[in-house]
């Protein structure tokens, strides 16, 4: 399928950065909300696998009229389905989740790039605690000194229950509020309260610099709406202040968590002349769809070095796999986070929404990022001792995580790779872009 039929596949419009999620699985990976509402099955179909039993019909009404006849004070029908419905998603993965309207309305917010809140992306734990993928560049959180890796125990004392829901809604409200934190961090002897004034986030997904005369530099911290059209700007402004011409470039998606799929698979597009880009898998039809690059590079095949670490998620790791297995760029980091899930936003009648885990990423050698990530071709550590290794930074450190193709019987998170800070992995980048390497064709660069 060519970058021009995109619009033809629902399922690649409704993916979920962290999105990583409170800024994205929590970036979130979600498109317009008529995105996912092709029906998953026929209205029709009478199958075996489509008729919930009889007995398992009786059990949850015999459990539901206990509770509402012996609990130890009165529950409300409308609590009681509620949780009920939070219940069908919670066992099934850490990215599927009920969002109530409100939460369903700020996740769609934060796909366009502004809402209000501190700018984070988390992931949700079976406790109900919140561990942080990445926060945002120059964002609150950022500037208060929050880390990839770092768990999230309560908000404003307040302790998480398991079935919470959405990741997102306890960071967000009202711009000049205040939210405290309490953070566990690996290497602390105890948690610690870090607190924070929200903001209108809005995020600029793509800043740009020369590094030295004719070696560009491009930062994408999120993928967003408009993310690939903002990335094509900055390269154009690079290539004019090179005098036309880049010699090469490095591209930083350190602690990107993500986003939407369709802005990763435009930029890569953008880099490639051919080749596929990414597929998706699922148990059904439309969860499965297949990208491909048109004509033309805008480097035209000027050398790319694309720098990553443990905070680097999902359609990162899909633009990283892509450039790499079309052997367009080098990777250079530590191994990144391993979210080969996709998540479908199924819109309900009452203005909730279900976003459901329905698919895998596979990049174009037809492997499998879940649960695995992407090794890099030249690995960096952390410069000081301290910073190395956010341990379990990673999606089979997840419990209840789907299983990856290649996945091993190892401890989860022992392919966990490291958070890479500060300028010396953007030098570090530099050094390797600079090395000779076997010259490249030179498409026609796309306008």
């Amino acid at each position: 399928m060519s970058l021009r039929r995109l619009v033809l596949v629902p399922l690649a419009l409704a993916v979920a950065v962290a999105l990583p999620a409170a800024a994205q699985e929590a970036v979130p990976e979600a498109g317009p909300p008529d995105a996912a509402t092709a029906p998953i099955e026929s209205p029709d179909a009478e199958t075996t696998e489509s008729k919930v039993p009889l007995e398992e019909i009786r059990r949850y009404v015999s459990v539901y009229n206990a509770v509402k006849q012996a609990y130890v004070e009165p529950v409300g029908d409308d609590k009681l389905m509620h949780s009920a419905i939070r219940g069908l998603l919670f066992d099934l993965d850490p990215h599927s989740v009920y969002l109530d309207k409100d939460d369903a309305e700020s996740f769609e917010e934060q796909s366009r790039g502004a809402y209000d809140g501190v700018g984070v992306e988390l992931m949700r734990q079976p406790d109900g605690s919140l561990r942080v993928i990445a926060p945002i560049d120059d964002t609150p959180a950022a500037r208060a000194g929050i880390k990839a890796g770092d768990v999230i125990t309560s908000i404003d004392g307040k302790p998480f229950k398991p079935d919470e829901g959405d990741n997102s809604g306890p960071l967000r409200g009202a711009a000049g509020s205040k939210v405290t934190l309490t953070i566990v961090r690996e290497g602390k002897d105890k948690p610690f309260d870090v607190t924070i004034q929200r903001e209108t986030i809005r995020i600029a997904s793509v800043r740009s610099r020369m590094l030295e005369p004719g070696y560009g530099y491009i930062r994408i911290s999120a993928f967003q709406a408009d993310t690939a059209a903002d990335f094509e700007t900055k390269i154009e402004a690079l290539k004019a202040q090179a005098g036309g011409k880049l010699r090469g470039l490095v591209i930083d998606l350190r602690s990107n968590p993500g986003g939407l799929l369709t802005s990763a698979v435009q930029i890569a597009d953008d880099l490639l002349d051919k080749g596929k880009i990414v597929s998706t898998r699922g148990r059904i039809a439309i969860s499965d769809a297949e990208f491909s690059a048109t004509p033309g590079d805008r480097l035209g095949g000027a050398p790319l070095v694309v720098l990553v670490d443990a905070g680097s998620a999902s359609a990162a790791e899909v633009l990283a796999g892509a450039l790499r297995d079309n052997s367009r760029a080098r990777i250079v980091g530590s191994r990144t986070f391993g979210k080969g899930s996709v998540q479908t936003v199924l819109p309900l009648d009452n203005g909730d929404s279900v976003k459901l885990t329905t698919a895998r990423y596979y990049t174009p050698s037809g492997k499998s990022i879940q649960a695995l990530g992407i090794t890099p071709d030249v690995v960096l550590h952390p410069a000081k001792a301290e910073d190395k290794g956010v341990r379990n930074l990673t999606e089979a450190s997840l419990p209840g995580h789907l299983r990856g193709d290649e996945e091993g019987d190892g401890q989860p998170g022992d392919n966990a790779g490291d958070v890479l800070d500060g300028d010396a992995p953007i030098t570090a980048a530099l050094v390797e872009l600079k090395k000779p390497v076997a010259s490249n064709a030179k498409p026609a660069a796309k306008q």
